[in-house]
């Protein structure tokens, strides 16, 4: 007898109804259980040439590259090569970052769990030899500490390169082929790869965009390759599900039960309400839906979006990938796959029927860091957001600079509109420890720079 989530004729159905009413080119679903994995595949990997998506096609990560990059630490760690609690310059005397003290003192556990208060959205480009995170790391040596170690939560891509500068170091290798060695080919992921060459050899995913009210293919393929470790990993659906039931099944080999332990654990608690994850793990956030525990990551690139979701209690995971960032299908899909198994899916928080006041003058003024500065500013209707998308980051957004009308939720935290979307954003103020001013946005940490004249 199937279980309600093994419908896959079903889920086929429901997929390609929904991707074709949230604009979505192509989609591919994978559902895994203890002892069933099944596949959907809908759409074309490219609106101009119509190719059309299988189960099979090769989709960008993203960010979920990041439990990958974790599960290969966590790897070394096991071999007595790295150790995640001693300064990362254990391993590389050479690092140089914009903090001394943090230079000193930086571990790998605050890489993983995103409390390094590195800069996090540094994207240079370093070119495509094989020293290009080498050099990327040099580079962080120019950049500011965007809050004082360990002292808050930030998204931190700059930081993940970081670590796979100390897997390269460590294994003699090339981060790209080091992580073949110590998770792809152990698992069997033949069709997981790093490198726009190998990507070339498959049926491949390219994102796309809006533009002038049309859906069209996006101009760049992938990031930089010096932030691979940060988010550059293509892979299958079937691939993504055998990696994750390497987590669900007791480390297949590659990881020890502390090892899985530690990586599904609580390691650090988000400081703003509503954010990517209440806590974090190694690698893995950590969700809470409907008093059940689950971790999971997403990953977004260029014109391209992943969702990876593992509900532990009972073995089971979801992915999606696509080649059209939105939230509509994700959310509707997994709302109704974990609906089956009796778990009601998190709602993001919606403005409430009544107003809550004004905006206090404390919250005024500009916080920034390399990747964005944020104003906070009075208008003649009310409270606006306006958002700067700053540096390489500019590159990929179709308009650098937005203007979003704040309103309050709470005391501390307010909602700005998602640009072309009914989705709503959350936006936190609060202090750290020793009573500096942070703005918390999109999985980001930002500090007051700038207050208004009073």
């Amino acid at each position: 007898m199937l279980l309600p989530v093994q419908r896959m004729e079903h889920w086929q159905s429901r997929l390609d109804e929904l991707a074709r009413r949230h604009g979505v080119p192509g989609a591919v679903l994978g559902i895994s259980s203890p002892s069933w994995t099944g596949v959907a595949a809908t759409g074309v990997l490219n609106c101009r040439t119509g190719a059309p998506v299988r189960p099979d096609s090769v989709f960008h990560l993203g960010s979920i590259t990041k439990v990958f990059v974790t599960t290969a630490v966590m790897r070394l760690v096991q071999d007595g090569r790295l150790d995640l609690d001693k300064p990362v310059s254990a391993v590389l005397p050479e690092l140089a970052l914009g903090d001394r003290d943090v230079t000193d003192r930086v571990s790998l556990r605050h890489l993983l769990t995103h409390t390094s208060g590195i800069d996090g959205d540094v994207f240079v480009d370093t070119g495509r030899g094989d020293d290009c995170i080498a050099r990327y790391v040099d580079q962080l040596a120019d950049v500011a500490q965007n809050s004082p170690l360990g002292a808050t939560w930030s998204y931190c891509n700059s930081g993940f390169s970081l670590a796979g500068r100390a897997i390269e170091q460590v294994t003699g290798q090339v981060w790209d082929a080091a992580m073949r060695e110590l998770v792809f080919d152990p698992l069997g992921l033949a069709d997981t790869l790093t490198l726009p060459e190998d990507a070339l050899l498959r049926s491949t995913a390219v994102g796309h965009m809006v533009e002038d009210g049309r859906t069209i293919p996006v101009r760049q393929w992938q990031l930089p390759r010096s932030i691979g470790p940060a988010g550059l990993i293509a892979s299958t659906v079937s691939d993504l599900m055998t990696f994750a039931r390497l987590h669900l099944d007791g480390g297949g080999g590659l990881l020890t039960t502390s090892s899985l332990e530690q990586m599904q654990a609580e390691q650090v608690q988000v400081d703003a309400k509503y954010s990517l994850a209440e806590t974090w793990g190694l690698g893995w956030a950590r969700l809470v839906w409907d008093g059940q525990c689950l971790i999971g990551h997403d990953g977004s690139t260029i014109g391209q979006q992943a969702h990876l979701v593992l509900l532990p209690s009972q073995g089971l995971a979801v992915a999606l990938l696509t080649n059209r960032r939105t939230p509509h299908l994700y959310e509707d899909l997994f709302r109704e796959i974990f609906a089956e198994v009796g778990v009601d899916m998190a709602r993001q928080p919606v403005p409430p029927a009544e107003p809550l006041g004004l905006l206090p003058t404390d919250y005024v003024g500009v916080y920034e860091r390399a990747g964005q500065r944020i104003e906070v500013l009075i208008g003649d209707g009310g409270p606006i957001l306006r958002v700067t998308t700053l540096g390489k980051l500019a590159e990929y957004v179709s308009d650098p600079v937005e203007d979003l009308p704040m309103v309050a939720l709470e005391p501390d935290v307010y909602l700005v509109p998602l640009t072309g979307s009914d989705h709503w954003l959350p936006v936190s103020f609060y202090q750290l420890a020793d009573g500096s001013p942070y703005l918390h946005f999109c999985g980001r940490a930002s500090a007051l720079r700038v207050c208004p004249p009073r």
